[in-house]
């Protein structure tokens, strides 16, 4: 049995594989990932809304006080929430995520035009490439962590072999969400006075992912699975 685990382990790496192969060769291709990103801002942002004012909740259930401090602390976000829900008649959560949203765009936006669409399309470019091989090394170390004590799992009298798979599919959705965070963070919270500047920091990221040689991609011979987008 962990013998045949220990295959499904290698299949279940492998659909994993060819996912993040198709997402990185998707940035590759893309010489403008600015869409994509704009989309997994507001993903996150929303999650995000969603911890402190949780959705069609009531006013005495909201945090703006602690959304207010980590959207300045993690995420480069300046909100006055708590001001603006107290000078108005009558605020319910989604206009609250979409205030914070509008914000977040008006702080990427004056980026984009300090440095210019070109220079920044390529920050966010590298920042999504380096994010992922990164992430996608550490995952692949957690894979092998788990592939090693599966068979623990019969003792337990679970099936290693679902156990791996429901794991491993776990892990790589948290993969994802960590990949999400980074962009956006970065892309957040970089500070940049020129269009220089911001080619240096994506020159210096560029020569880093060059290090990473060891990153495999390579494309799985198993059938392909359903994608898991990143937006």
């Amino acid at each position: 049995m962990f013998r045949y685990a220990e295959f499904c382990g290698c299949v279940v790496a492998n659909d994993q594989r060819k996912e993040t192969y198709r997402l990185r060769n998707e940035v590759l291709e893309s010489g403008d990932v600015g869409e994509l990103v704009a989309n997994l801002r507001e993903d996150v942002l929303r999650t995000i809304c969603g911890l402190y004012v949780p959705h069609e909740s009531m006013e005495e259930q909201w945090d703006l006080a602690g959304l207010e401090s980590v959207l300045a602390s993690e995420w480069g976000l300046t909100v006055d929430l708590q001001k603006w829900v107290e000078n108005a008649e009558s605020v319910d959560d989604s206009e609250i995520v979409e205030r914070v949203l509008q914000a977040a765009k008006e702080v990427y936006d004056s980026k984009v035009e300090l440095c210019g669409r070109d220079s920044f399309a390529g920050f966010e470019r590298s920042v999504l490439l380096y994010s992922l091989d990164t992430h996608w090394r550490e995952h692949l170390a957690a894979l092998d962590h788990l592939r090693q004590g599966i068979h623990l799992r019969g003792y337990a009298q679970k099936d290693p072999k679902q156990e791996y798979r429901r794991e491993a599919f776990e892990l790589y959705g948290e993969l994802l969400d960590v990949i999400k965070n980074d962009v956006v963070k970065s892309v957040m919270t970089v500070q940049i006075r020129s269009a220089s500047e911001l080619d240096q920091a994506s020159e210096s990221m560029n020569e880093d992912l060059a290090k990473l040689s060891d990153v495999k991609y390579q494309h799985a011979d198993a059938e392909d699975r359903k994608s898991t987008r990143l937006n």
